[in-house]
């Protein structure tokens, strides 16, 4: 009876495996995790090629792409990129924001999903840079106290302006032929 038990858990088992890697009900197919993988460290990469304009970064962008084709899934790729911040630049306090800032973004985007227009993606883009300061302050709120979350927000602030601006530009330029390429490539499974 044991041996019965144990040959039908084996064949569920094989099945499961079948089922995550062809991507049925929900679990990620190799495909996406690869491209998943690409996809953080394209961000990184991109922040780092744009490091030298002040506050301008592609993160942002491909993230909401990622949200609006992928969904959920998404979260894969902006960890991938959290967990390469990390390993490159170390660990911080700043540390604690990327673990949810992000996460913030994907929660924004996630009822947008549907939107194919750039013009709404732009505007959330740019309110994400805009806000990205004040988000940030959370944990000097909770290490240091009141005086020095507002010290830290108000320091933000000629980093966030453009911030806001360099994510709109970007956002409304760029949305919709990334989302479209992503779709193409996602097509030719």
């Amino acid at each position: 009876m044991t041996g019965e038990r144990d040959a039908v858990s084996q064949n569920s088992g094989d099945r499961g495996t079948r089922r995550a890697v062809s991507g049925r009900r929900g679990a990620l197919a190799a495909r996406d995790i690869v491209l998943l993988g690409l996809m953080g460290a394209i961000m990184f990469v991109g922040k780092l090629a744009m490091a030298g304009l002040p506050n301008i970064e592609p993160v942002s962008l491909l993230i909401m792409v990622l949200v609006a084709v992928m969904g959920w899934r998404a979260l894969f790729a902006v960890y991938v990129y959290v967990a390469m911040e990390f390993l490159t630049f170390g660990f911080g306090i700043w540390s604690v924001n990327y673990l949810y800032v992000w996460l913030v973004l994907v929660l924004l985007a996630m009822p947008m999903r549907k939107v194919r227009a750039p013009l709404p993606w732009a505007i959330l883009s740019g309110a994400f840079g805009l806000a990205f300061g004040t988000l940030c302050t959370i944990p000097y709120l909770l290490v240091s106290g009141w005086a020095a979350a507002l010290a830290y927000w108000i320091s933000c602030i000629p980093f966030d302006i453009p911030h806001c601006i360099g994510n709109f530009v970007i956002a409304l330029v760029l949305f919709r032929p990334c989302r479209d390429l992503l779709e193409r490539l996602l097509k030719g499974r």
